[in-house]
């Protein structure tokens, strides 16, 4: 029964990395699609069934009409159009809310039957919490798009993101603890190269976050000049900092963005030489398999630069990113 009851966990810990990684990419279609703003209130009780009257679509209808967006992108839409990317918004919320009773409920069961210990229950603990955040961070998102530009900011959704990031990490991390029956972090014997590794990729998914914030990607649709050339001039001036210029203009961003990739690449081709002699087997096919991501990573960068960010594309861009952040934190797992 106790082996039974483990693996409950495990896969209750899987499903719900399953669902954060779901969440990240439909949250990446609502943003392509321009549906995001279109739910103008929070209400997370509320919200949970759609309009179901006319005079209740209406009622939205209105009050979408008296946002940025509506009034500077899509003064022409008719409640038609209306429904069908609040329809996808409404989507993205009714998973997220889903989620969180599938985080809550089984956790509350496993803590009452002491499946999960209460004195090991700090990090399981931390995952709702961290859910709750996540959902305060959507909204703030979304609030910074209906207050005068009809788009959100691109700080909030990069922090939405790595929020995403870090609940995908933790819950990876506790599921791998128990598949490979290895409680706790053991931070003093990681490996160095490792770690560099995952933050090179964190740094690059932010950034990536940012180049979606601020539409970056459209700057544009040539591969590896930039404008004829390949470094604009005067990127680190285009704001009234350096630090500014580097995170807040977009062709800066965009030409960090691209290049860093290549940074990325580098660390991981140096922890895959450095695992070669002495790394058990689970460890050098992970950091060949990161590698391997990784150029495929980049080959769809490139494409969705060259093509002007088709939707599909962009998307399993996105995906692939977060395949490359999950190898990353297994092998790290491993090197641990």
């Amino acid at each position: 029964m106790a082996a039974k009851n483990e693996k409950a966990v495990t896969i209750w810990l899987l499903i719900v990395a399953v669902l954060i990684a779901t969440m990240v990419v439909v949250g990446g279609y609502v943003r392509l699609t321009r549906s995001g703003l279109s739910i103008v209130e929070w209400n997370p009780v509320s919200g949970v069934m759609p309009p179901l009257s006319a005079a209740a679509w209406q009622q939205e209808f209105v009050k979408y009409q008296q946002t940025p967006e509506f009034k500077i992108v899509n003064r022409n839409m008719t409640l038609e159009s209306y429904q069908r990317i609040f329809y996808l918004e409404w989507a993205h919320r009714l998973i997220a809310r889903i989620a969180g009773l599938i985080v809550v409920l089984p956790l509350t069961f496993f803590l009452w039957k002491r499946i999960i210990p209460w004195r090991a229950s700090a990090a399981y603990l931390l995952v709702v919490l961290l859910f709750g955040v996540q959902g305060f961070l959507g909204w703030y998102m979304v609030a910074s798009g209906l207050e005068a530009t009809p788009q959100v900011s691109p700080f909030r959704l990069t922090i939405h993101l790595l929020t995403a990031l870090l609940l995908l990490a933790i819950t990876l991390w506790l599921a791998f603890n128990r598949i490979y029956h290895q409680p706790g972090l053991r931070w003093r014997q990681w490996s160095a190269i490792g770690v560099f590794t995952l933050a090179a990729i964190v740094l690059q998914i932010a950034y990536g976050g940012l180049v979606a914030g601020l539409k970056a990607g459209h700057i544009s649709n040539t591969w590896p000049l930039m404008f004829g050339v390949w470094a604009p001039g005067g990127m680190l001036t285009v704001m009234d900092s350096w630090l500014m210029s580097a995170v807040a203009a977009p062709v800066t961003v965009h030409f960090i963005h691209r290049w860093l990739a290549f940074g990325v690449l580098a660390a991981a081709l140096w922890l895959l030489l450095r695992q070669r002699t002495g790394a058990t087997r689970d460890v050098r096919l992970d950091a060949a398999l990161l590698v391997a991501i990784i150029l495929l990573q980049i080959g769809l960068g490139v494409s969705v630069v060259l093509w002007g960010v088709p939707l599909w594309l962009a998307l399993l861009h996105q995906a692939t990113a977060l395949l490359m952040f999950t190898v990353a934190i297994h092998l790290n797992h491993r090197l641990a």
